[in-house]
């Protein structure tokens, strides 16, 4: 099995590293500077908001184990560039409100709706690009410093704009949130999703953020800006955290506002809950080990009694996205939007590996590491490239042939598998 598995890894470490320069783009147009696209003929000339985040992580490992100082030097004007790009935007802006969209064409992009907050914006994983690029630069933050306020005021419309009073963060809407049709947030009302893959994703930005102006020397600023993270954290742990079911969930913030006129006949104990948690086995939960939100004990529970589930998301390749037990649980072909609804994809995978491995739950990050490993290199054996997602129980390519993407993130999780160094996200 060991030699089954060494030899499974060498081969993606041949083929996925060998055409690394396929995601570096020239700047042009509405891009200033060269960039990074996942590498997928899907994306081939465009700057995604969290594919170039992560497919970053994985060029660094590549680059790690068969790159030169002259490859990582050709390569960091394109990782930076991937950051600054979403950043000329803010800093263009005709007011400081700091709005960025989802993604960049060379034409343009889509400019945002009248009502500037009635729409989701880029997802909050810029700061995370940055500060890990600042990380593996040695804590060289200098590039950034012109850029510090428009990251600071991306962060702020986040905080002011689209953040329930009860401290958790929800989307506007159902479009652009990167886990397309998660039931928690498909198809409900507006603003009514304080979504735990949203919130953990903003507690990692937060964190971020803080250290990006550390970096810069305004230590005062980045404490303001840790605070807000801690503070998010103890509301994910208020109303998130199932003490029932040992997982976290998703809550639904729509609810009737509560005043004299609406609560009239019921004035003699008005509601005092300001969310339902919304009990949907969504695999976004295993997100509060990757953000380390969760405590040890939670973190124990989430891998005895939901990774190691086979009814609800263990499976034989990976992470179920959605439950088998929830009732829309489906994994029929779907690209607009794409599903989320049970197929195993890589960045799941990938992330919830990070999760375990956080936590010192290191057999489980195993198992789930030569899971993936698996999938990937009989893939690659098979069809000659990697697929967006996969059948939970035998593996077999659903959607999208080409798809490269955080797919390579695989090149991570097998350094660690080989006790190599390998790279991690911010």
């Amino acid at each position: 099995e060991e030699e089954e598995l060494g030899g499974a890894i060498g081969l993606l470490r041949r083929r996925l590293g060998e055409d690394y320069r396929g995601m570096f783009r020239a700047a042009g147009g509405a891009l200033r500077h060269p960039f990074l696209t996942p590498g997928s003929e899907q994306y081939a000339d465009v700057l995604w908001d969290w594919d170039c985040w992560l497919s970053n992580i994985a060029l660094r490992q590549i680059l790690a184990d068969n790159g030169s100082e002259e490859a990582s030097a050709e390569a960091w004007e394109y990782e930076k560039g991937s950051v600054l790009n979403f950043l000329e935007v803010a800093r263009r802006r005709p007011q400081p409100d700091g709005w960025i969209p989802i993604n960049i064409r060379r034409d343009g992009f889509d400019p945002p709706p009248h009502d500037l907050y009635s729409a989701n914006m880029h997802k909050p994983c810029l700061a995370q690009h940055a500060a890990f690029l600042v990380r593996e630069a040695g804590g060289d933050a200098e590039w950034l410093r012109d850029y510090a306020y428009p990251l600071q005021c991306f962060i702020n419309n986040y905080r002011n704009h689209h953040r329930h009073e009860c401290g958790l963060y929800f989307w506007q809407n159902d479009a652009g949130i990167g886990v397309d049709n998660d039931p928690c947030t498909f198809g409900r009302p507006p603003r009514s999703s304080g979504s735990i893959f949203l919130n953990c994703l903003m507690y990692k930005e937060l964190k971020a953020l803080a250290y990006v102006l550390a970096q810069l020397d305004l230590h005062e600023v980045a404490g303001q800006y840790d605070a807000d993270a801690q503070e998010l954290a103890r509301a994910v742990q208020q109303h998130c955290w199932d003490e029932r079911d040992g997982f976290f969930y998703s809550v639904d913030l729509n609810l009737t506002p509560v005043h004299r006129g609406l609560w009239a006949l019921h004035a003699g104990q008005t509601r005092d809950w300001p969310c339902l948690i919304q009990r949907l086995g969504v695999w976004s939960g295993f997100l509060a080990l990757w953000a380390g939100i969760a405590t040890p004990e939670q973190a124990a529970r989430v891998a005895k009694e939901h990774y190691r589930n086979p009814r609800t998301f263990g499976a034989p390749y990976g992470v179920r996205t959605l439950s088998k037990l929830e009732k829309m649980y489906n994994v029929r072909a779907s690209g607009n939007p794409s599903s989320w609804l049970g197929p195993i994809w890589g960045i799941s995978n990938y992330l919830t590996f990070r999760g375990l491995l956080r936590y010192g739950l290191d057999d489980d990050a195993r198992d789930l590491a030569r899971k993936t490993v698996r999938l990937f290199s009989r893939d690659l054996q098979r069809f000659g490239a990697l697929h967006e997602y996969y059948q939970p129980e035998n593996g077999e390519p659903i959607l999208n042939r080409g798809f490269q993407n955080w797919n390579y993130l695989v090149l991570n999780i097998s350094a660690w598998l080989l006790h190599r160094p390998f790279v991690a996200e911010f």
